[in-house]
């Protein structure tokens, strides 16, 4: 074990985590993996086949979801693969895939041999709940151009391209901080205090703390950065988005990976917000605006317009 090379070490970390994310792990030894399909469908992996009768009989089947264990699903039909190692129950209704779904069977039979019944869990794969939380915040729920939080600084420092990227990169170091911190004292100090009605006081603070943290490590490190990023630090903690993103965190119970995706895709998301509109404002300069029109006026206009843009987004499932 001493002798393994620093990168055979972070190969078997990159694949513990990875096999950690992905939930491969199943509750019986005969089934391989269950997994949602279209949107009324529960597909069941076999490690054999199994007989026929049993698999197609939806009598064998129950499924409800994990917060409702009352009302239970019936699958209206079975069906079998070819090879039969796959089992594909079809519901009447549209399952609701956010959340796990608890499927139960009686005694599997296979090659006329009983394998017991199994209770399995059915949920989205870990991986891409964390990417939905991702691109979700940055295109699909976008801050600025769907939920319109963060306007005062987004008009203010949207008016070239250089200040727009600065002020985007500056908020998503310190939006990506502070959330961290916000979901370590929320569930580790306020959650089990029964503190949770001084969250906007204390997420507000965290805010303003991450931002002086962020401030003095730039101008000790990197005095070149700190220039070109200080002046847009103090705008951070006028920005909305900085807290909304905390609260949401308390409100959904997000864990520590959801946390990092949520607030990294409000950044990326606000970021992308500024970059748009700083080009299209540039483009305006040299645009024959009406005179009534010039300046803000016509600067919410063009933000109305990439915000019906970003409502095609809605409703827009990525996994």
């Amino acid at each position: 074990m001493k002798h393994m090379k620093p990168f055979h070490w972070l190969a078997i970390v990159l694949v513990l985590g990875a096999l950690t994310l992905s939930g491969c792990k199943t509750e019986h030894r005969f089934v391989k993996k269950t997994a949602f399909k279209d949107m009324d469908k529960i597909v069941i992996t076999f490690a054999g086949p199994v007989d026929e009768a049993w698999a197609t009989n939806t009598a064998n089947y129950s499924v409800y979801e994990e917060p409702d264990p009352d009302i239970v699903l019936t699958p209206k039909e079975a069906t079998l693969s070819p090879d039969r190692t796959k089992v594909t129950l079809t519901f009447p209704e549209a399952l609701n895939t956010g959340e796990a779904h608890i499927l139960s069977m009686t005694d599997i039979l296979s090659e006329g041999k009983h394998l017991g019944p199994a209770l399995l869990t059915v949920k989205k794969l870990y991986l891409g709940v964390l990417f939905t939380l991702l691109l979700g915040a940055a295109l699909i729920n976008n801050f600025v151009f769907t939920k319109y939080i963060g306007l005062c600084v987004f008009f203010g420092t949207s008016q070239k391209r250089s200040t727009a990227i600065g002020m985007g990169i500056t908020f998503t170091i310190v939006i990506v901080f502070a959330a961290m911190m916000a979901w370590a004292l929320y569930q580790f100090v306020l959650k089990p205090f029964q503190l949770t009605f001084l969250n906007i006081v204390v997420f507000i603070g965290l805010v303003s703390l991450s931002v002086q943290g962020v401030d003095t490590i730039l101008r000790k490190v990197n005095p070149m950065l700190f220039k070109a990023f200080g002046v847009y630090l103090v705008l951070v903690i006028a920005n909305c988005i900085a807290i909304a993103v905390p609260l949401m965190l308390a409100d959904n119970e997000y864990n520590a990976w959801e946390s990092l995706m949520l607030a990294l895709g409000a950044g990326v998301g606000f970021l992308i917000a500024l970059f748009l509109m700083a080009c299209a404002r540039e483009k305006l300069e040299l645009a024959n605006v009406p005179p009534t029109f010039k300046g803000l006026p016509i600067a919410f206009v063009t933000a109305g317009l990439f915000a019906l843009a970003f409502l095609g987004f809605s409703g827009m499932s990525i996994y």
